[in-house]
This record gives structure tokens, C-alpha cells and sequence, in this order.
């Protein structure tokens, strides 16, 4: 009987991933090529913008070979997934915390998360503030804004941007650290990096504390960097097309 070819790697959803771990760091390496050409066109120092590697639905050997590679900062969307990452990846890592966050979900997350992206409503400000409040601990995030003004996305309206962050301010255990943001799929990206800016350099005059932008993805990360991103999340860029299944 002849013998059975090898597996090949598979992620936790149980099906073998076509990218393997050579292939991280020279993706990882056009990125940042990708950052750098954006920042000189911008007249900013590439090292005012931090990637941030989206490894949602990617095994952790694809995680591990990026963190080989250099890269520090890796986000996830969903907290059992990143319980299952930082258990897998071990220490020297920074997690970011880039989905939409439920209530029920903010303990496996304060802590764990050295930046949330997506607190969008005060009730949720007030949990993570709790929770970090109860852990002694400052949890940094950044308020999602929803510069399409779609009722179906989260973020709050721009209208009520500086107003939200006002209030959140004002809650120990919390420290809202900037404004993120995800453009309509279809539309052109720029016009809504250049208000989450506009917004982030309101705020920031009357609360100086208030100074990232997170925007920008593997398809936009040049313009969000043009308009000023200080943090783009890329997953695909880094880490190879993610399988049709995964969500």
C-alpha cells in the first residue's frame, strides 16, 4: 500500500492553510515597503506608524512566524480566539483587541488586550472601566467612529465623536487613547480618513491624550497612511488570503 502524503498544517477551524510560515516574513517585508513609500510621499517618518497583524482565523504557526520575523503587535476580534493565541504564543507579543467587543466578553479581554480599538457606547466604556478599575489597572483604547454614518456598522456618529470621548474621559480605569475607523467597502477611503483626522485633532486640543488613528487596511493602507494613521491593521497583507469558510 503506498504511504499517505503528510498533512499539512491546519488552522482551528480544522482545514489546512495555503500560506506556510516562509512565506510571513516576506510578506511582511512588502508591507512595510508599502508603509514606508506612503510615509515619504506624506513627508512622515515610517516610524510614526505602528502595523498591527490582524491574525484572525490564521493558525498560530502562521503568528509565531511573523513574531520570528520581527513583528510585535497582532490583533484579534474575537476574546475566545485570543485567549487561544495567547495561550499558544506565550509572552512578547502585544495584543490588540480589534472586533466588535460585547459586554459579556470585556473580562477575557481588559488585561489581555494592551489596546482595544472598538469601544463604541458608554455602557461598554464603563464595563472595561469597571473591570480595569477592579484589576488595578488603566485599560488603553480608542473610540470607533462610524465615518459612513451606516446605522448597520458599529462606531459612533462623527457628531457625537468629541462628546463621547468627553464622557469616557471622565471614567477611571480607562484611557481613551484615539479614534478608529472602517470605511464603506465601496467608496473611496480617503474622505473618511481625512475626518477621522479631522475629528482626532479636534479632540486632541482639548484632551492631548487623544493622538492615534487607527485606519487602514491591505487594501487602503497607503492613503490611511497619507492621511495620517498612526496604527493600520493588516491581515491579508501579512499573512496570506484568508479561507473562504473562515468569517
Amino acid at each position: 500500500m503506498p504511504m499517505m502524503p503528510p498533512q499539512s498544517s491546519t488552522r482551528a477551524s480544522g482545514g489546512p492553510h495555503p500560506d506556510q510560515p516562509s512565506d510571513v516574513a516576506r510578506r511582511l517585508e512588502d508591507v512595510h515597503r508599502r508603509i514606508a513609500g506612503a510615509a515619504e510621499r506624506a513627508g512622515r517618518s515610517p516610524h510614526a506608524v505602528t502595523l498591527v497583524a490582524i491574525s484572525k482565523s490564521f493558525p498560530p504557526e502562521l503568528v509565531r512566524a511573523a513574531r520570528q520575523a520581527g513583528q510585535a503587535d497582532f490583533g484579534e476580534a474575537r476574546a475566545q480566539e485570543l485567549a487561544r493565541k495567547v495561550e499558544a504564543l506565550g509572552p512578547g507579543v502585544r495584543w490588540h483587541f480589534v472586533g466588535r467587543l460585547q459586554r459579556n466578553k470585556v473580562a477575557d479581554v481588559v488585561g489581555v488586550a494592551s489596546l482595544i480599538h472598538s469601544m463604541d457606547r458608554l455602557k461598554l466604556a464603563e464595563e472595561i472601566a469597571g473591570r480595569a478599575q477592579r484589576g488595578g489597572r488603566v485599560q488603553r483604547v480608542l473610540l470607533q467612529v462610524n465615518t459612513a454614518d451606516d446605522p448597520s456598522k458599529a462606531g459612533v456618529a462623527s457628531g457625537e465623536a468629541l462628546a463621547m470621548v468627553a464622557k469616557v474621559r471622565e471614567l477611571p480605569g480607562i484611557a481613551c487613547e484615539g479614534l478608529m475607523t472602517m470605511p464603506a467597502l465601496d467608496a473611496d477611503p480617503r474622505p473618511a480618513f481625512a475626518q477621522l483626522r479631522a475629528l482626532r485633532d479636534a479632540a486632541r486640543e482639548r484632551f492631548p491624550e487623544v493622538q492615534h488613528l487607527s485606519m487602514g487596511m491591505t487594501g487602503d493602507l497607503e492613503v490611511a497612511v497619507e492621511e495620517g494613521a498612526t496604527i493600520v491593521r493588516v491581515g491579508e497583507g501579512v499573512f496570506g488570503p484568508r479561507r473562504a469558510d473562515s468569517s
